[in-house]
């Protein structure tokens, strides 16, 4: 098994402690960049341009490259800000085709929740998780580490964001009654309010399950849906960048599509000179 070198050991601790990044992105890192020091065969530190293209070029796929490519250069900025590293190594990132969000209609959401047999404790909690993800955009991380105590007065707090960041964001009282009914009905004592038939936190795999089964989508889906109804409906995008949590709004601009797409569906829908030539 590959060891890390004492930078690696260093750059991981960076990673922890001033970058506050999840356990699973920081091993991620690690991987790319341990993947990287065993094909160049030398310390990283030694490294040169040529090496890391040549390296680039085993992956045929942009996408993978530049997650490789984002690895190795976080690192060389690490080792140039801390002085491990004279030289500053940037190598600018793949250009990639746009890949405009996927998302469902309100109603082939409603579609999906009708199909859900709200008998059952977990029957109400499937349904409840569906109409939760839509009414609030919540990444799926987010929403399973939600807690009773979060939900105020028609408000979620969100407290475990990306970035470790936390915003409030409203919250559709169809959402909230759904999950007062759903503890109404649970015997089951937690601070968490997505529970499996256990009463252990439900998981992303359970998660995943849940919408398939009835939307056909992932709960990610439901986060793109929630931000595709706001545009349609005519909100700011700055507006829907600070209820996704978005960092940048160039993050939130992937959605403009939506907007557009549906001012050309009124035009051709309601303009008297739709399908004139």
């Amino acid at each position: 098994m590959q060891t890390k070198s004492d930078l690696l050991v260093a750059f991981e601790e960076y990673l922890l402690i001033i970058k506050s990044l999840s356990t699973s992105s920081i091993s991620s890192y690690m991987s790319d960049l341990m993947q990287f020091e065993e094909h160049i065969s030398k310390p990283l530190t030694s490294v040169s341009s040529e090496n890391i293209f040549s390296y680039l070029s085993t992956f045929s796929n942009k996408r993978t490259l530049n997650r490789k490519l984002s690895s190795i250069n976080t690192f060389f900025k690490f080792c140039h800000d801390y002085q491990f590293e004279h030289t500053k190594i940037n190598i600018p990132m793949a250009k990639l085709p746009k890949l405009l969000p996927k998302y469902i209609s309100y109603d082939e959401i409603m579609r999906g929740l009708s199909m859900v047999d709200r008998s059952s404790f977990i029957g109400l909690r499937d349904y409840a998780l569906i109409l939760f993800l839509y009414a609030s955009g919540c990444r799926i991380s987010e929403a399973l580490c939600v807690e009773r105590k979060d939900i105020v007065d028609g408000w979620l707090k969100i407290r475990f964001a990306k970035g470790e960041k936390e915003r409030i964001v409203p919250l559709a009282p169809v959402a909230i009654e759904s999950i007062e009914e759903l503890l109404r009905i649970s015997d089951i004592r937690s601070s968490n309010i997505w529970l499996n038939y256990r009463g252990e936190m439900l998981s992303r795999i359970s998660a995943f399950k849940i919408t398939k089964k009835y939307l056909g989508v992932s709960p990610h889906v439901l986060r793109h849906s929630f931000a595709s109804s706001l545009i349609i409906g005519g909100a700011d995008l700055r507006v829907v960048q600070e209820l996704l949590g978005h960092s940048s709004l160039v993050t939130t601009q992937i959605y403009t599509h939506i907007q557009k797409q549906n001012l050309s569906d009124t035009v051709n829908a309601y303009h008297p000179l739709r399908g004139k030539k």
